[in-house]
């Protein structure tokens, strides 16, 4: 009997091939009017949110394919990154960040994150994670379906599970939010950091 099994980096790499596609699915449907508006992320605009994911996106590059350190880049990627083509600047970010993950031995390389030395594989699901959230948040924000599919839910829990109170102490996140004990996965993972669905 063949083995029907996917390779774990085959699988990787198709999440995070799902969570940039719901991510510029959300990016392309922004009305005119929407750039502005407040998403659940405090103290974001939409503009800033998707400048953020932007900004996540660009990284990889450089310290994925390109073997640079967080010295080298330097403050290169902080600000606006969006110019007067948003919709543009995600795409171009997102298929640059795809092309350096998928390159072959990518997920195998180490990274120098502000973390420590960290192996790309897991580089890559923690982008996925973020990409996943900030869909969320983004779909809330323009009136999007918020509907997560269930592979990029159950990929973000294993990440920020282990983290447990370490996520609102590192004070990029709220603090968790109660759900009730028959809530579904993507309830469950958006109050631990710190969302109401």
């Amino acid at each position: 009997m063949a083995d029907t099994r996917t390779d774990p980096q085959t699988e990787l790499l198709d999440r995070h091939a799902e969570a940039l596609a719901l991510f510029g699915e959300r990016v392309h449907a922004i009305a005119d009017d929407q750039w502005d508006a407040p998403t659940p992320c405090t103290d974001w605009t939409v503009r800033d949110l998707v400048n953020h994911v932007v900004g996540e996106q660009r990284w990889v590059p450089p310290l994925v394919a390109e073997g640079r350190t967080l010295a080298d880049i330097g403050h290169s990627l902080d600000g606006d990154l969006l110019g007067d083509a948003p919709v543009a600047s995600w795409d171009t970010a997102a298929a640059a960040a795809r092309a350096a993950f998928t390159a072959p031995g990518a997920l195998d390389r180490t990274v120098p994150l502000s973390s420590g030395p960290t192996p790309g594989s897991a580089y890559c699901r923690e982008l996925v994670c973020d990409c996943a959230v900030h869909t969320w948040d983004l779909s809330r924000a323009i009136g999007a379906d918020e509907r997560l599919p269930d592979t990029l839910v159950a990929l973000a829990t294993e990440v920020v599970t282990p983290l447990g109170d370490g996520l609102a102490a590192s004070g990029m996140f709220a603090e968790p939010v109660p759900v009730p004990p028959d809530a579904d996965a993507q309830t469950r993972l958006l109050g631990l950091l710190g969302r109401k669905a």
